[in-house]
């Protein structure tokens, strides 16, 4: 961009890069600071469409089926969505590097060292696509059937078709279309959700109950409502990368926490109410016998459009890690292997295996990865203050993360205890940890990112430490 260029635009105007319906040019490349623009009013939209999804209501009406109170099911979702704030806060990394956050984890875990991390976050960021791409898929059919048209597996498919193709187009063209789409899907969903809430919460039994959920309620509870939040760790600063550097901590965690919080919280809280009067088993046709008939098509739409919105966010953050991962493409070409991988798994979920089943499962395993790798993350970055060496983010041998040949061993080894933790205290049904049944069937998965920030505190104290950038000659 040459200097003309930069003078002729307006300060905060998105650059030639980063526009609204064309394929942007950046990838996990450092966004400098004269294409830098937009507010932290943005991430309010952002946190909050992508997360008006129904996703959040098969979370709160699991809670319910965990043996959960309406009230006591209602402060599980209030705490989920309090998760919000630390990943809003972890945006600032963003404004600080200009670059997308699993470019920054090669702090905390070396150059070399990141790339199994990141490897596993892909695969579980792809997994939690997947997931919403089959509750918009069973939507659109049944919105189909509705109609009185294409039923069976091909209407499925066609379903399907439909949803990966909404999904991929907005994040195809990247960062400033994925921002103006969730702003105004947002318009839409939260209207039609406030009417799902009219609908659901009178008549919720709001009583006690004969029997206490126990240890094992609790916890599990806990995993799946705070599964949604703790997905979003490695993606916060792809979406800060192109703020200001005058962007404020204080504004930046308040708009996106409160934009995730309100969404995430009434859409649980909704399921929970929904799950004291009826059975969800399976969410979206249990949630419509409760509505008017009238309002049942739209109500599938809404699903859809939820779980599009979700996808997006994910999808295009699934593209920006493959980058990390070596991937020699731009970032619109390497999210085609990403929507690949998702189609594929979505028709694996969708035509050869219980999807309730599948979901309760997922939800229950990805915290192994992502709690701890967070617990490493959030704490490498209040060492640093948030303060890192942006350039040795990508020089890699010459630059101050190479540590001992490309592995940062205080990193890694905090890691693998708290997933060591997180898997021995895990209970779901793909996997129960040995030490499940001796807590009294307590699921202590989230604490391994306790446990993972506590080892690595202690082993890097003497290498982390904030950047301090040098004084510029004249």
């Amino acid at each position: 961009m040459t200097h003309q260029d930069t003078a002729a635009r307006a300060p905060g105007a998105p650059d030639a890069a980063d526009q609204v319906f064309q394929v942007e040019t950046h990838g996990i490349d450092p966004i400098p600071d004269e294409d830098r623009h937009g507010s932290a009013k943005d991430l309010f939209w952002l946190w909050f469409g992508s997360n008006l999804t129904f996703t959040y209501v098969i979370n709160g009406a699991l809670a319910v089926a965990f043996g959960l109170s309406f009230w006591q099911a209602t402060g599980v979702v209030v705490i989920g969505g309090l998760a919000f704030f630390a990943i809003s806060a972890a945006g600032l990394s963003g404004v600080r590097t200009g670059t997308a956050t699993l470019v920054i984890s090669r702090a905390p875990f070396g150059v070399r060292g990141n790339w199994p991390a990141g490897m596993l976050n892909w695969v579980v960021s792809i997994g939690y696509t997947i997931l919403n791409t089959v509750v918009g898929t069973l939507a659109l059919e049944a919105f189909f059937a509705d109609l009185g048209w294409e039923s069976g597996r091909t209407g499925r498919a066609l379903a399907l078709l439909v949803t990966l193709t909404l999904t991929f187009a907005v994040a195809l063209w990247g960062h400033a279309t994925v921002q103006f789409a969730e702003r105004w899907i947002a318009y839409v969903l939260a209207v039609g959700f406030a009417a799902l809430l009219v609908f659901l919460l009178p008549g919720a039994d709001t009583g006690g109950g004969a029997a206490q959920p126990g240890a094992s309620g609790w916890s599990l509870a806990l995993v799946v409502m705070l599964a949604g939040p703790f997905s979003y760790v490695p993606m916060p600063a792809d979406y800060t990368r192109y703020l200001p550097r005058t962007t404020s901590m204080k504004s930046l965690t308040w708009y996106g926490a409160l934009g995730g919080f309100i969404s995430s919280v009434a859409l649980g809280v909704a399921g929970v109410a929904a799950a004291t009067r009826t059975d969800m088993t399976d969410a979206v046709a249990g949630t419509e016998r409760l509505l008017p008939g009238w309002f049942q098509t739209l109500f599938l739409a809404l699903v859809l459009g939820g779980s599009v919105t979700n996808s997006i966010v994910t999808l295009y953050s699934s593209s920006l890690n493959l980058q990390v991962l070596g991937v020699p493409w731009s970032r619109s070409k390497a999210i085609v292997i990403s929507a690949a991988v998702t189609a594929a798994g979505s028709l694996c979920a969708l035509f050869l295996a219980d999807f309730t089943s599948s979901l309760l499962s997922f939800l229950s395993l990805l915290i192994i990865v992502f709690a701890p790798w967070g617990g490493v993350f959030l704490t490498d970055m209040l060492m640093r203050r948030c303060r890192y060496d942006a350039p040795s983010l990508h020089a890699g041998p010459d630059g101050a993360y190479w540590y001992r040949s490309g592995y940062h061993p205080a990193g890694l080894a905090a890691l693998l205890a708290g997933m060591l933790f997180a898997a021995l205290t895990c209970d779901s049904e793909l996997w129960t940890g040995p030490l499940v049944a001796p807590l009294g069937g307590a699921d202590l998965t989230l604490l391994g990112s306790v446990v993972s920030g506590l080892v690595y505190w202690p082993l890097a104290r003497r290498t982390v430490a904030p950047h301090t950038a040098r004084p510029e000659t004249a």
